[in-house]
């Protein structure tokens, strides 16, 4: 028998508090009566410091020593994953407005039946358990951060995972592809179900076929079996193809019709199989590029294309840098000083998380016990110029032109990486941490300097 929800009530009616209390304690409910915010404010507080926090809060929005809404703000920091449930018998729209703004999940206009409350309560909590389940999924497949790119990543993953829609994740190397197709298989109806990745760059050209679709036993010179392609073994799972942009254009066709009609055929056969794979694509390319230079067909980018997820690279982000990192030194329980976390947020991570994980785990090695502070981190990544035996830059005695040395500086890391990058603006401007718009336009300001 699953045990009896925590709830706190709140409301200067003491006849509404107990009749509200005796109907949801018949839904399985142990309910809390409180009928002064101060009252309802200590009772959260006991619950936290005794592990014992409440799953859902009823409240009304006006009270003698206060509004429900220091409430609501109270649980949003206490007690984050407790929905909260406002019952108003004012008509206030702004406060029911400020109330939902600040984390309610619903405010009720009283008189309020016992029914509907306990309808509305159910919902929320369920509501709640899911987001907490996705979140949890999310976390364990290692889609960690707090930035708002990252929950929109989230709040699409969430939304999507569960119908049959195929997502396009687009992403440099190294931002967790793979991680958020996993996630999306765990959070869809298909999670059961076999979860079958394909590099599709690994694939060589002559074998992509016989690898998606399978093949019949002498179809081709070396098979001397029968055997399932990837579309059939993800039957009622998921299939997850990453590096769709490598796909071979002759074979794009046949892709796109197992994708719209569920069927395929198999080297060798002369009757085509229904499939029902769910399929998600992942790409570090810009296919919308690929289809106007004709190198990737326009009807599968956009069958693929139904749910687009861009998965934003770490030097977009830096708010993640400190959450990723501690992620990653968790299982050895050890931490960074916050000299080492300002250095790791500067940084600008071409390589993305991966070579954050790689980072760490080579950290962890080399100092096996204490802190990880500013002085064990790689001089790339701490900021430190590289040991060449040159002396520092010393300040001459008539002073110097600070903008004009910075401005000789900028302009030749410029056109270092651009020869290292041999010419790609994309490179060159991920070598120096900026975007491709910054670079393009300071290349304009050098261009203008030097014709003036």
């Amino acid at each position: 028998m699953r045990p009896a929800r925590r709830l706190l009530i709140l409301d200067d009616d003491t006849e509404l508090v107990d009749a509200v209390a005796r109907h949801l304690e018949r839904h399985g409910y142990s309910p809390t009566r409180t009928y002064m915010v101060a009252e309802a404010a200590a009772a959260i507080d006991q619950s936290v410091r005794d592990a014992l926090p409440f799953q859902a809060i009823v409240t009304d929005l006006q009270l003698p020593d206060g509004d429900g809404r220091a409430i609501v703000r109270l649980a949003r920091e206490r007690l984050p994953s407790c929905p909260v449930l406002m019952m108003t018998g004012s008509g206030s729209i702004s406060g029911s407005v400020e109330a939902i703004r600040l984390g309610a999940v619903t405010v009720l206009e009283k008189p309020v039946s016992l029914e509907t409350l306990a309808n509305e309560l159910r919902q929320a909590v369920d509501d709640r358990a899911e987001l907490e389940d996705g979140l949890d999924a999310a976390t364990n497949a290692g889609i960690i951060g707090r930035s708002a790119a990252i929950r929109g990543v989230l709040d699409a993953l969430f939304l999507a995972a569960p119908t049959d829609a195929t997502i396009l994740i687009e992403g440099e190397t190294g931002t967790g592809k793979e991680l958020v197709a996993k996630a999306v298989h765990r959070l869809s109806r298909r999670s059961r179900a076999p979860f079958i990745p394909v590099n599709c760059a690994a694939l060589p050209e002559t074998l992509v076929e016989s690898e998606l679709f399978g093949h019949l036993k002498g179809a081709f010179t070396g098979a001397d079996k029968s055997r399932e392609g990837r579309f059939q073994q993800a039957h009622r799972g998921t299939l997850f193809l990453d590096e769709i942009g490598e796909m071979p254009l002759p074979l794009q066709p046949k892709l796109l019709r197992a994708i719209q009609e569920g069927e395929v055929q198999p080297l060798g056969s002369t009757k085509a199989e229904k499939v029902d794979a769910r399929v998600v694509a992942a790409t570090n390319r810009k296919l919308e590029q690929q289809v106007a230079a004709r190198t990737f067909r326009a009807d599968l980018y956009y069958r693929l294309n139904v749910v687009p997820l861009h998965i934003p690279p770490l030097r977009e982000r830096p708010e993640d840098v400190a959450v990723l990192a501690a992620h990653f030194l968790k299982p050895a329980k050890r931490n960074l000083t916050p000299a080492a976390i300002a250095a790791l947020e500067r940084y600008a991570w071409p390589g993305n998380v991966r070579e954050m994980e790689n980072l760490i785990q080579r950290l962890l090695v080399l100092k096996p016990q204490g802190d990880l502070d500013l002085a064990d981190l790689p001089p790339a990544v701490r900021g430190a110029p590289a040991s060449s035996g040159a002396p520092a830059a010393a300040l001459p005695g008539q002073g110097v032109d600070l903008y004009a040395v910075l401005g000789d500086l900028e302009d030749r890391l410029i056109r270092e990486a651009l020869e290292r990058s041999g010419g790609n603006r994309n490179q060159a401007a991920q070598s120096l941490g900026i975007k491709r718009t910054t670079l393009v336009e300071k290349l304009r300001k050098m261009a203008r300097r030097e014709g003036s």
